[in-house]
């Protein structure tokens, strides 16, 4: 007998995720913010450690393919996303998508820049947490301190992209992570959810592209290493701090954040979520 009951379906048709999306775009950016701050700071610790697991995986890993290697470590990131919407935390790379709530009508300019502001805090100061909390560890110093370097050389990367590298990087990044997401909507089991993240996740972290929460953490770890680091971990990598001076401040901010930042926002927030909202919301 055929039904129109949605709770006889195994996932949300296309206009009833557009719908969805909307509703928690309105709720995002209508609730109060001191909690959309707290919420935000396991956020952007889910993402520094699902980065922590990401190093990991590519550390002493000689003789692996490239390419293999980056797709361990792109499944094994993706336990970061999978936390944050299992765990209902707000990570403002997916906060992009309130712009749909925006193009809808149902909330104001202020609401919406003002719940970004307040995410992208609140995962900052997350991601530093988890940094601290791994320096403190002495992380840095697992594997003879190839682990360190792995950060390091991870870090210095990030860095060195032109302006419009690192901004293409940040588009390409978030139609993943917000296609993700966006899955997730249809999904209505804690598996369906999961499961639909992996490959998204990893294609974006196997191929390089540039997440600004991950690099909230990625980057000033670099920095904390390269500036703090004692003679005992220079010695065992064989290498000086002075190969690493250009880790600071300036370029996290200027040379990274800012351009993927935009980017982010450009890919998640209009490729995909006022993309996808527009075709299939009812007409």
């Amino acid at each position: 007998m055929r039904t129109d009951d949605n709770s006889q379906n195994t996932m949300l048709t296309p206009t009833q995720i557009a719908q969805l999306a909307e509703d928690i775009g309105v709720y995002k950016a209508s609730k109060k913010q001191f909690y959309s701050f707290l919420s935000a700071i396991p956020a952007g610790a889910f993402i520094a450690i699902a980065f922590v697991f990401y190093t990991t995986t590519q550390t002493g890993a000689n003789g692996v393919s490239w390419g293999l290697l980056k797709l361990v470590g792109g499944i094994v990131f993706s336990l970061g996303v999978i936390m944050v919407v299992v765990c209902g935390a707000e990570l403002f790379t997916s906060s992009t998508m309130t712009l749909v709530a925006k193009a809808s009508g149902r909330i104001s300019w202020t609401q919406l820049l003002r719940n970004w502001c307040v995410v992208y805090c609140g995962n900052f100061i997350g991601a530093i947490f988890i940094v601290l909390l791994t320096w403190f560890a002495g992380q840095i110093m697992a594997a003879d301190g190839q682990w360190g370097l792995t950060i390091l050389k991870t870090a210095q990367h990030k860095i060195h992209h032109t302006w419009v590298e690192a901004f293409a990087l940040g588009i390409f990044c978030n139609i993943m992570v917000c296609i993700a997401v966006w899955m997730t909507y249809a999904g209505k089991t804690l598996t369906d959810k999961a499961l639909i993240m992996i490959l998204p996740i990893s294609m974006f972290v196997a191929s390089g592209f540039e997440h600004s929460v991950a690099n909230m953490f990625m980057i000033p770890m670099g920095i904390m290493i390269s500036q703090f680091a004692d003679a005992e971990f220079w010695q065992t990598i064989g290498l000086n701090s002075e190969q690493f001076k250009d880790l600071d401040v300036y370029h996290l901010v200027i040379r990274n954040l800012i351009p993927v930042t935009l980017g982010n926002i450009l890919g998640g927030g209009c490729c995909v979520a006022l993309g996808q909202w527009y075709i299939n919301r009812p007409h």
